[in-house]
């Protein structure tokens, strides 16, 4: 059976590199039948932090990469020091002080990536390998072949940052006497100014995009395209079809380049595609966060605002900077918006139209468009005079939906005091 495994530290939070190694081996092993393993490598005591851990698996879980075992290697020391020992006792290691090193055989290495193809090692060149630290806490590079062996993992599939580690893990399991896995080596994700990802071009926490309104499957698809295509030119695609497309080899050697704009362009296609319901739902825990709503939200009035905004936001959070109009008593106006459209002193005409709308009995936006037709009639003026001016006295925004659906929207009573006390 394939199996694979997502070994995160947690010493910080899941970045963007770290989420799309996770998610090639979750697909491969879904799209193989096989086993996806996530084994926590906590074995720094002292930087391994319990928010790090918590963050992780909820960045996890949030982006649907459910795993079949967990592990934690700092609940392992006891077989770390026992495999030590044995090397120890078959004098393929030796002491010094009470560090454990192993004795690294100079000879040619040479392993089958399924990403780069051919790769060759000499081994001579390297210096002998701690195992175990004198603190009697393990290295990575034992550790994780010991638990790669013992787990049963058929194929390493990680960042191409660890190329260099192989040539000595594989000493490490020709020594202990385990079987070498396969390996594949992801090619490394770079900012669009052509350097190493880093936060201004994209590294932060998987988190962070959570918080900026960006939905999980989206992020997902993202993701898959930084290394992997689906082919036929296709950018959007569901996470159930491409695991059936899904082929390890593949997977560009050639680095990815994290594009923002290219991830928000994505999600902007998920949000269309959502049901207002269903988006509704995502929703929910911001505007309740920002106090526009409280638990007992008027579902049936939110859905429709959501299904006249879903065309305009590419987050979540634009949904809110959009719409905030709608769940404050007083407005901000835009101050661009201010000097273009309420410069002029619009008392009189607002408060014709105003007057118009008080008569309205049934305040649809068909019925708001027949007494706005009528006072603008009434006043002998260009209805276009009169439209961008009432829509940011209403909203505070140049741009949005169309006036007479903003106006159902507010209601009434809204409208009226906000064109009454505009000027």
């Amino acid at each position: 059976m394939i199996k694979v495994r997502f070994a995160p530290s947690p010493t910080g939070y899941l970045h963007i590199g770290g989420a799309r190694t996770a998610l090639f081996n979750w697909m491969y092993a879904r799209a193989q039948k096989g086993k996806f393993v996530l084994r926590i490598e906590d074995t720094d005591l002292e930087r391994s932090k319990n928010e790090y851990l918590e963050e992780i698996l909820e960045s996890m879980t949030w982006l649907g990469l459910d795993w079949d075992e967990l592990y934690k290697q700092s609940e392992r020391f006891d077989i770390y020091r026992e495999h030590a020992e044995k090397l120890l006792k078959e004098e393929k290691a030796y002491k010094e002080g009470k560090a454990v090193i192993l004795k690294m055989p100079g000879q040619e290495v040479k392993i089958f990536d399924l990403i780069r193809g051919e790769i060759q090692f000499d081994t001579g060149t390297l210096k002998d390998e701690v195992l175990m630290k004198s603190d009697g806490s393990p290295t990575y590079g034992f550790a994780c072949v010991v638990d790669d062996a013992l787990m049963g993992i058929t194929h390493v599939i990680r960042g191409e940052d660890h190329i260099s580690n192989t040539p000595k893990q594989i000493m490490i399991y020709q020594a202990l006497g385990f079987k070498v896995p396969k390996f594949a080596h992801l090619p490394l994700i770079m900012g669009e100014d052509g350097g190493r990802l880093s936060k201004r071009t994209g590294a932060v926490a998987v988190s962070d995009y959570k918080v900026q309104g960006f939905l999980p499957e989206a992020l997902v698809n993202y993701l898959l395209l930084l290394g992997w295509s689906p082919g036929n030119n296709q950018e959007v695609i569901k996470i159930d079809s491409a695991i059936k497309r899904f082929s390890i080899k593949k997977i560009n050697k050639a680095a990815a380049t994290f594009s923002l704009d290219k991830l928000r362009w994505i999600n902007t296609q998920y949000i269309k595609q959502k049901e207002p319901e269903s988006l509704l739902e995502a929703l929910v825990p911001f505007l309740i966060q920002r106090g526009y709503i409280q638990e007992n939200y008027d579902k049936e009035r939110l859905e429709n605002i959501v299904r006249l905004y879903k065309g305009r936001m590419a987050t979540l959070c634009e949904f809110l900077e959009r719409t905030d109009y709608l769940f404050v008593d007083k407005v901000t106006t835009e101050a661009e918006a201010k000097e273009k459209y309420l410069s002029t002193d619009r008392a009189k005409e607002f408060k014709v139209l105003a007057e118009a709308l008080g008569k309205v009995k049934d305040f649809t936006a068909q019925n708001t468009e027949k007494a706005f037709r009528g006072a603008v009639g009434s006043l002998g003026i260009d209805s276009s005079e009169l439209v961008h001016p009432a829509r940011v006295a209403l909203t505070g925004k140049s741009v949005g939906i169309g006036l007479f659906e903003t106006m159902e929207l507010l209601g009434k009573e809204k409208t009226i005091e906000r064109l009454t006390t505009t000027f």
